[in-house]
């Protein structure tokens, strides 16, 4: 069985430039800033592409599991452990 885990996010879309930091590191909630206007599900693509691209995985592999239309979200990367993501994150 392959590898994956679940983060949870809170998505700043239309930030100055594009981010990530750890919120609550015991809950593991991760805020993402993006430049990407909350429209249309633009900000939702560049969350799943800029986290992609940190972790080297394809977009493909990243995939908001819920809460697209909310700054609150869920994400599940596979391929990798939540300590792998840790580690590439940071």
């Amino acid at each position: 069985m392959p590898d994956f885990c679940k983060l949870r996010l809170k998505v700043v879309p239309g930030a100055s430039s594009t981010g990530c930091e750890w919120l609550d590191d015991e809950q593991q909630v991760l805020k993402v800033r993006v430049t990407a206007p909350p429209e249309k599900g633009k900000a939702n693509k560049a969350v799943e592409k800029f986290i992609a691209s940190k972790l080297g995985l394809t977009t493909a592999t990243v995939n908001i599991s819920s809460g697209s239309g909310s700054p609150q979200k869920t994400i599940k990367i596979d391929g990798l452990t939540l300590s792998e993501v840790r580690k590439k994150l940071f």
